[in-house]
């Protein structure tokens, strides 16, 4: 494993110990997913070009649905682009609601240079760009501060004529937020860089100032996803990647609000197809019930067919390019593999690197897998969270804190009710279980 740096290490190990996907840092746990690098690079690419990019990323609990997402979103970051992630959820992010959709996405935009939310940062990096390009063209005196205004306007209007057209309010606000920024007044700049992030309850004198109307609704939001996506473009990020993670809960909510969330999300992948929006990434998530099941994308038709994809041949032969993409899961070599790989990155930061490989060999390693997924019915795929969080946090960090602790001699593995999901529940069936390991 190469060097790596001892903040993005204990950021990993940190999020594994928590019994979460970390945020950054996936290259280093990366198992399993060799087949979709070329593919997804090269879609990449095409987005970076001024293209756009579609997959449906489909697996069952524990199969790395979010892991793939964020693992893209790196590579995503490492070309300069944006990324957001947004879990779709009934109450809180509901699909049917795209200004709410849209809302989140502001919420959870980030670059490689900024967290979330981003957006203030490229907005204000978009108006630098665009006044450096009027000062380029030598055609305005730098201590003129009117007319450099007026040409910064001239051409932020030139730049969002194509949403213009639609969705007129995305560049009317901008032009009120630099007017607000410029004559000093926070209160009105910070109201409307709420707005134009789709936020609600914004002061009616902040819309006011810019001209504005009304809160964000469900027709304007796919116009200031537009607007957004110029934006990044023309301030140097090539496009979005926009991850919508658990669309399956789609399929718990009332029959006609998953008929309106089934059909937004048909009319997004139709302003793909149709160009709409240049630079944009869009990847959902999914069980392969919500895909191929009665209460979910099977329900519209329409949909359906967009998303159609076969998967009746052996999954080697699963194509990296398909619409959906099937996700293998786990399997005792692949999970003894992660293990491993954690085990090491772990010991590049122990006290005592050597005794932490020693006493955590490949051999226990494994043994530990077999163990954890023996008792979850045989389930590979539902272990590798639980795994990597027994791993830290109940052998590795115990062998680094106590010089004379070994796991072989004084670890028992215990899976109690208050360690595991809901599916991993199911899976257990069991309440409290100590699983003697050789």
């Amino acid at each position: 494993m190469s060097v790596v740096s001892e903040a993005r290490r204990r950021d990993v190990i940190d999020a594994l110990r928590r019994g979460t996907v970390p945020q950054a840092g996936l290259d280093l746990l990366v198992v399993g997913l060799d087949r979709f690098t070329t593919a997804m690079s090269d879609d990449l690419d095409t987005v970076a070009r001024g293209g756009a990019a579609f997959h449906a990323v489909r697996g069952e609990y524990g199969s790395g649905k979010t892991f793939f997402s964020r693992w893209l979103a790196e590579s995503a970051k490492r070309r300069g682009m944006a990324t957001s992630e947004i879990q779709i959820s009934e109450t809180e992010t509901p699909l049917h609601k795209l200004e709410t959709v849209y809302r989140r996405l502001t919420e959870r935009l980030a670059t490689a240079a900024h967290r979330p939310s981003a957006l203030r940062s490229i907005v204000n990096s978009w108006f630098y760009t665009l006044e450096e390009q009027v000062l380029d063209a030598d055609e305005i005196n730098p201590d003129d501060q009117a007319a450099l205004g007026e040409a910064v306007d001239a051409l932020l209007e030139k730049r969002l004529a194509d949403v213009a057209r639609t969705t007129p309010a995305f560049a009317a606000a901008l032009r009120g937020y630099r007017h607000a920024v410029d004559s000093g007044d926070t209160t009105t700049a910070e109201a409307l860089i709420a707005w134009l992030g789709g936020q609600r309850s914004v002061a009616a004198s902040a819309r006011r100032a810019a001209g504005v109307r009304g809160d964000l609704d469900h027709f304007a939001a796919l116009g200031f996803l537009q607007g957004l996506l110029t934006v990044l473009r023309d301030c140097g990020h090539p496009g979005l990647l926009l991850v919508l993670d658990e669309t399956e809960t789609l399929q718990r909510v009332r029959g006609d609000v998953r008929e309106k969330g089934l059909n937004a999300l048909r009319q997004l992948l139709d302003e793909i197809d149709a160009g709409r929006f240049p630079g944009l990434f869009l990847v959902m998530t999914g069980t392969p019930a919500f895909f191929d099941g009665r209460q979910g994308v099977q329900r519209l038709p329409p949909l359906a067919q967009r998303l159609a994809t076969d998967f009746t041949t052996d999954a080697r032969f699963d194509s990296p390019r398909a619409v959906q993409l099937r996700l293998p899961g786990f399997d005792l070599p692949s999970l003894g593999e992660l293990g491993r790989r954690v085990r090491n990155l772990y010991a590049d930061g122990a006290r005592n690197p050597e005794r932490v490989r020693s006493l955590v060999d490949d051999s226990y390693v494994d043994t530990l897998a077999r163990a954890l997924a023996g008792e979850l019915g045989g389930q590979v795929g539902v272990a590798p969270r639980i795994f990597l969080r027994k791993l830290v946090a109940d052998v590795l960090d115990r062998v680094d804190d106590f010089d004379d602790f070994d796991p072989r001699q004084y670890y028992t593995l215990t899976l109690s009710s208050g360690d595991l999901s809901e599916v991993e529940r199911n899976a257990s069936r069991a309440e409290d279980v100590d699983l003697d390991l050789p």
